[in-house]
C-alpha cells in the first residue's frame, strides 16, 4: 500500500508540473496581455506595470521565478485586482462554491442512486420510462439553457425564486437544480445500468433462492457492487462541483471560484488563471486518489494495485 501511495504521489506531482508548465507558456504565447484591454493605456504606464509584475523579463526567467514562489505556497498577486493576492481570492471565493457544491453533491448522490434503483426494479415500466426520459433531458440539455429556463420561469414569470446570490436557503434552489442536472441524470442512468447487470448474476439468484427479501437482496448484496461505478464518477464530480461551475456562477451572479476563473481568463490575469488552475488540478487529483482508497472499503476484492482478488 505504501508503494502504491508513493507512486501515485509522484505521478500526481508530475501531472501538476505538466499542467502548470502548459498553462504558463500557453498564456504567455497567446496574443495580448493583462494590460492590453479595451481602455487605452499609456505606453509608459504599461511598461511600468509589466516591470512591476516581471513581465519584462525573459519568459524562462518568469517561469523559474513562478515555480520558486509556488514551492513556498505563494500564488502571486492578481495583476488586475489591485491589492488582492491569488491566495486571498481563492480563500474568499472557494467557500462560496463549496457551500453550493456540497448541497448539489448531496442531491445528486441521494436522488441519483435512488432513481437508478427504482428504475432498475421497475425495468420497462412506467416509472422506469418516466425517469429515463427525465435523465435523457438532463444529459442533453446544456447547463446555460437550463439556467436561462429556470431564471425565466421561476424568477421572471412566477416570481417565486430569487435569481441571484446565495444569501438565503431559497437562493440555493435554482443554482442547485441547474448544477445538478447533468450529473444527476448521469448517476441515475449509471446506477440503473449497473444494477440491472448485478441482479442478473448467479449470487443474486442464490440469495433469492434462499428466501431473502427483495430489499435484503438489493441493499445487502447487489448495491455494494452496483455502486462502484458511481464511486468512480464521484471523484471528479466532487472536484468539479466544489471548485465551481463557471456558467452557473456567472448566470446566477454567485461570487464563487468559477466566476473568478472566467473573469481571469477574459482579463488575461496570468497569475489568477495559473493559481486557480493549480488549485483545481490538485483538487481533482486528491479526489481521484481518495476514490481509489474508498474502493478497498466498498469492495475488498479490489486491491490498490488495480487488480482484483
Amino acid at each position: 500500500m505504501l508503494r502504491y501511495i508513493l507512486n501515485r504521489f509522484i505521478y500526481s506531482l508530475l501531472t501538476v508540473f505538466i499542467v502548470i508548465t502548459l498553462v504558463f507558456f500557453l498564456m504567455r504565447l497567446m496574443p495580448g496581455g493583462p494590460f492590453d484591454g479595451e481602455k487605452v493605456v499609456n505606453a509608459n504606464i504599461k511598461r511600468n506595470m509589466e516591470a512591476k509584475f516581471g513581465l519584462n523579463k525573459p519568459i524562462i526567467e518568469q517561469y523559474v521565478i513562478y515555480l520558486g514562489n509556488l514551492l513556498r505556497g505563494d500564488l502571486g498577486p492578481s495583476m488586475l485586482s489591485e491589492g488582492r493576492s491569488v491566495n486571498r481570492i481563492i480563500e474568499q471565493s472557494f467557500p462560496v462554491s463549496a457551500k453550493l457544491g456540497i448541497v448539489t453533491i448531496i442531491v445528486i448522490l441521494i436522488a441519483g442512486i435512488n432513481i437508478g434503483i427504482v428504475s432498475a426494479l421497475n425495468q420497462n415500466k412506467f416509472l422506469d420510462r418516466f425517469f429515463m426520459v427525465l435523465a435523457t433531458i438532463g444529459v442533453t440539455v446544456p447547463s446555460f439553457v437550463m439556467c436561462a429556463f429556470l431564471i425565466y420561469l421561476f424568477a421572471t414569470i412566477l416570481k417565486i425564486m430569487p435569481a441571484t446570490g446565495l444569501t438565503t436557503p431559497l437562493h440555493y434552489v435554482l443554482p442547485t437544480i441547474a448544477l445538478a442536472g447533468y450529473s444527476l441524470a448521469f448517476v441515475s442512468r449509471l446506477m440503473r445500468s449497473r444494477l440491472l447487470d448485478v441482479i442478473s448474476e448467479d449470487y443474486i439468484r442464490t440469495a433469492k433462492a434462499k428466501g431473502e427479501s427483495a430489499a435484503a437482496v438489493i441493499f445487502k448484496h447487489a448495491l455494494k457492487n452496483a455502486i462502484i461505478p458511481v464511486i468512480t464518477y464521484t471523484g471528479p464530480l466532487v472536484a468539479g462541483i466544489l471548485t465551481g461551475s463557471f456558467i452557473i456562477e456567472r448566470m446566477f451572479a454567485i461570487p464563487g471560484l468559477g466566476r473568478e476563473f472566467i473573469m481571469s481568463i477574459s482579463n488575461r490575469d496570468y497569475t489568477l488563471v495559473l493559481g486557480v488552475t493549480v488549485f483545481y488540478c490538485v483538487f481533482v487529483i486528491a479526489m481521484n486518489f481518495l476514490v481509489d482508497i474508498i474502493y478497498g472499503f466498498v469492495d475488498p476484492r479490489i486491491r490498490l494495485d488495480g487488480s482484483k482478488a
